[in-house]
This record gives structure tokens, sequence and C-alpha cells, in this order.
């Protein structure tokens, strides 16, 4: 599994201030227990957005044979979009599973699952991904 947190955020200037959430908590990057991290995961901190911009996610997918990425998040007008944006162009395959996915902005929300991933991959729900995975690898 890979898991992806986030420390920061890209340098440039934007027109819309940055939302200053304070200092975050020691343990802001830190996995919830429930997904289950295992020592072989591979884990990748993220400081931008999307979770390829600026990491070498892509390239150790690629060299593991990966070709398919499932796609979850807590900002899906922003962080879910533009990871699903960056494995689209990637040339991975994208799956986006829409109830494992949040936005503090539900227009945002909205937006994307209705106008954007469909154009990026496949979506379903995380019960409808996990059935399919179960008849391929059965």
């Amino acid at each position: 599994m890979v898991l992806i947190n986030v420390t920061g955020g890209a340098p440039g200037r934007t027109e819309q201030p940055r939302r200053n959430m304070g200092v975050p908590a020691p343990d802001f990057a830190d996995f919830i227990p429930e997904l289950d991290q295992q020592p072989g995961d591979i884990v990748v901190t993220k400081k931008t957005w999307g979770a390829f911009a600026s990491t070498d996610i892509e390239a150790r997918l690629k060299a593991l044979g990966v070709t398919q990425v499932v796609v979850i998040g807590v900002a899906t007008g922003t962080g879910v979009e533009s990871t699903a944006r960056q494995a689209y162009e990637a040339g991975f395959n994208v799956t986006l599973a829409i109830d494992a996915m949040t936005d503090s902005r539900p227009e945002a929300h909205d937006y994307s699952l209705a106008t954007i991933f469909p154009r990026l991959g496949e979506t379903g729900t995380s019960q409808q991904i996990i059935d399919l995975l179960k008849t391929r690898s059965a």
C-alpha cells in the first residue's frame, strides 16, 4: 500500500491568501491507526497539492510495475484532484473511491466528482472497488 501525508505547501504566490491553520500538531502527518500501516508500505510525504509533483512516487510505482492507482483523500477539489490529474498524466489508470474522500468545500467536492473525475479515470464506491479487485484476483 502507498500512504501519502502532507507536511507543507507549494512556495508560490497566489491571489487568494492561503488558509493559515496555525502551527500543526506534532502528530499532524501521522497516519490514523485504521489505515493499518505495515513495515512494507510505501510512505510518501508531499509538500504540494498533488502527490506526484514533488515526490518520487511515479518512479517508485513504475519500478514496481504498477499501472493502476486508487486515489482517496481529505481534500477532493485540491489534493485528490491534483493527485488524480498527475497520475493520469503520468500514464496510470486511475480509480477514484468517491466515498473515501471529502472536502471542506462541498461545491468543490461535488464538481470534482461530477465533472473532473470521469475525465481522469473510473469512479466507484470503496466496496465496488474491493469487489472488482476480488474478482480480478480470484
